[in-house]
């Protein structure tokens, strides 16, 4: 019985050719041999019909059906190296503004962030998502000449890390300092500005983030400076997030 249910599925499963072999396969006094394709000689293939396999006399029978892959749709091509990596760009930049959505939304939802709202800046630059926290006059990030942070600063960073704990990014972190000269003893704007961004590290892995993926924490002191005309300004003083690319290829129109 089971070999009759076998036989029917195999009716239904298998093409023409597949049926012819089986036909030969129940033939009493018929071997099947090798049936060639291609072109014949050393570079013949072998057709689907040659899993159909027969045993000689004494031997156990057996049929065995291989599934063929996928036709290749006549004119079509497989695509390039180039569009996968622009595809993956395009990709990664939509999930890039679907967060910066997220985090303006998530502030705006709030009523203690929402004030908050002025010291953040979000934008795409050539290594990816980039979002600042900034000093604002009278809002201070950290207590002066300090790495403790202030709580409206803690918040903040809490915020970004559940919004960006959701992506797969790998994360750089740099603190920046005004150009006010600062320095105590062996202490000046360097460390500052790396102490800074080492404990914004903290609070986002408290927050969330996994600490793997943070791939570069630095302090740059007041050498790259948020406002070039003038580097003296509040606003200089900033923790910088960047969400790096994990694309090669980045639309010119993003391109900084």
């Amino acid at each position: 019985m089971m070999a009759f249910f076998l036989l029917l599925w195999l009716l239904g499963a298998t093409t023409d050719e597949q049926k012819a072999g089986l036909a030969d396969y129940f033939a009493p006094t018929t071997a099947t041999t090798a049936r060639a394709s291609g072109a014949g000689g050393m570079l013949a293939g072998r057709s689907l019909s040659d899993d159909v396999v027969l045993v000689g006399e004494g031997g156990t029978p057996s049929v065995v059906v291989s599934v063929e892959p996928p036709p290749i749709v006549s004119g079509s091509a497989a695509p390039t190296d180039e569009e996968i990596e622009q595809a993956a760009a395009a990709a990664e930049q939509e999930m890039f503004n679907d967060a910066l959505e997220q985090i303006k939304q998530a502030l705006a939802d709030s009523e203690e962030l929402s004030e908050l709202s002025r010291n953040l800046l979000m934008d795409m630059t050539s290594e990816g998502m980039r979002i600042q926290i900034i000093d604002q006059e009278g809002g201070s990030l950290f207590e002066s000449g300090s790495a403790r942070m202030a709580p409206h600063t803690r918040k903040l960073l809490a915020q970004i890390a559940q919004v960006v704990s959701r992506l797969p990014n790998n994360l750089s972190i740099s603190g920046h300092t005004d150009a006010s000269p600062f320095q105590r003893g062996d202490y000046g704007n360097w460390e500052l500005s790396a102490d800074r961004a080492l404990a914004s590290r903290r609070v986002l892995i408290e927050s969330g983030i996994d600490p793997d993926r943070i791939a570069k924490v630095s302090g740059r002191a007041d050498h790259e400076p948020l406002v070039a005309e003038d580097p003296f300004l509040p606003e200089n003083r900033r923790i910088s997030i960047v969400l790096l690319r994990g694309a090669t290829v980045l639309p010119p129109e993003l391109q900084k």
